[in-house]
């Protein structure tokens, strides 16, 4: 059966507000009053410095859209033993279409077309001028592959590399929602949503809050199994002398704070370069158990800081009327304790080009 993955974007492109009033004067009622503070705080997170930044003249937009999807698992145990998996990297393409703020899509992943029914992957961003949000959330199954494996000096692994593992199983979800200080002249909307278009160079610092859930197990009956099976021993070698890998589950929630600094470079009349780096200091609260000689045991139960980072790209091309460029997203988690130290790693590049129309109606 064939597998097609629905995509969800929305993209925050409020416009502003345009509220009637009254020639005569009087009271305004409660409601009134709410409708038009309800205006005050739209136009707020759509305000911009029109010499830095071309705010969106049309209502409609249709997309074609390319996304692949990136992500690696590194893991320590506490004797130097270490295992790098990763599943294929998925490519999806189709089209979006939008309407002011709400914008939908269908994508077809074409490198996994009949397979990973239990892969899900779900990214929803949300711009502003002022404020932004992410929202993830990714299961993979257990299609992944041993791109790495590190037991010992004298243990040559090479023949496992990027054999499939059906041993392991991870899933990720969250949210990081930042602030932009200098929103008015800088602009993430014009490097990741097309509907601002920056025309002067411009920075800003930015600050944020998050949250993540994150789960691993991995069978190590399975992976010594294959230790076992592919790694060629001496004919001397004793079989209690066999090295076996030593590595466990993990599961925890992550609350962070984060700071950085975005950078959008308008190098040439409709272009625009952006970067954007966020360093985060999450308390985490996890739990795990570690398995060896096929028992396992409740290893560890604690709270500890650490640092995490987000980073953002994207090239644009865009004159108001027709865009296309690419964007990229990349997460970096690190969970580090005595027993055991996990590095993951995920992202998405997505290339794009579409079109704008429905052009807004002068005031």
């Amino acid at each position: 059966m064939k597998v097609f993955k629905v995509s969800l974007i929305v993209l925050l492109i409020m416009q502003s507000v345009s509220l009637n009033a009254d020639t005569i004067p009087e009271r305004k009622g409660f409601w009134q009053q709410i409708k038009q503070q309800a205006g005050k705080i739209i136009e707020s997170f759509t305000a911009v410095d029109t010499n830095y930044v071309e705010p969106q003249h049309y209502k409609f937009t249709m997309m074609l859209q390319n996304t692949n999807t990136y992500e690696k698992y590194r893991l320590e145990n506490n004797e130097g033993q270490t295992i790098t998996l990763a599943p294929s990297p998925s490519v999806k393409v189709g089209p979006f279409v939008g309407y002011q703020w709400i914008f939908l899509g269908y994508t077809v992943d074409l490198k996994n077309f009949n397979k990973n029914k239990d892969r899900t992957e779900i990214d929803l961003s949300l711009y502003s001028s002022r404020i932004g949000i992410d929202l993830f959330y990714r299961k993979m199954g257990n299609h992944y592959y041993i791109r790495n494996l590190f037991i010992n000096h004298q243990t040559n692994t090479k023949a496992l590399e990027d054999l499939p593992f059906n041993g392991f199983q991870s899933s990720i979800k969250g949210f990081n929602l930042y602030y932009i200080f200098n929103n008015k002249r800088f602009s993430y909307p014009a490097a990741f949503s097309q509907s601002t278009v920056q025309r002067k160079s411009a920075g800003s610092f930015l600050a944020g809050i998050g949250y993540t859930r994150h789960q691993t197990s991995i069978d190590i009956g399975e992976l010594n199994r294959m230790v076992k099976e592919k790694i060629q021993f001496p004919s001397n070698h004793l079989a209690t002398n066999e090295p076996h890998v030593v590595f466990g589950d993990y599961r925890y929630t992550d609350f962070s704070v984060s700071a950085g600094y975005g950078y959008n470079w308008v190098f040439a009349h409709n272009w625009l370069l952006a970067s954007s780096l966020s360093a985060a200091l999450g308390y985490k609260q996890s739990d795990g158990d570690i398995q060896q000689d096929n028992k396992w045991s409740a290893a560890y139960h604690v709270s500890k800081l650490n640092v995490d980072a987000l980073g953002r790209f994207g090239l644009v091309w865009n004159n108001t009327k027709w865009y296309a460029g690419t964007s990229a997203i990349i997460h970096y988690y690190r969970f580090n304790r005595q027993q055991l130290t996990s590095n993951t790693l995920f992202g998405n590049l997505n290339i794009y080009v579409g079109f704008n129309f429905g052009r807004y109606k002068k005031q």
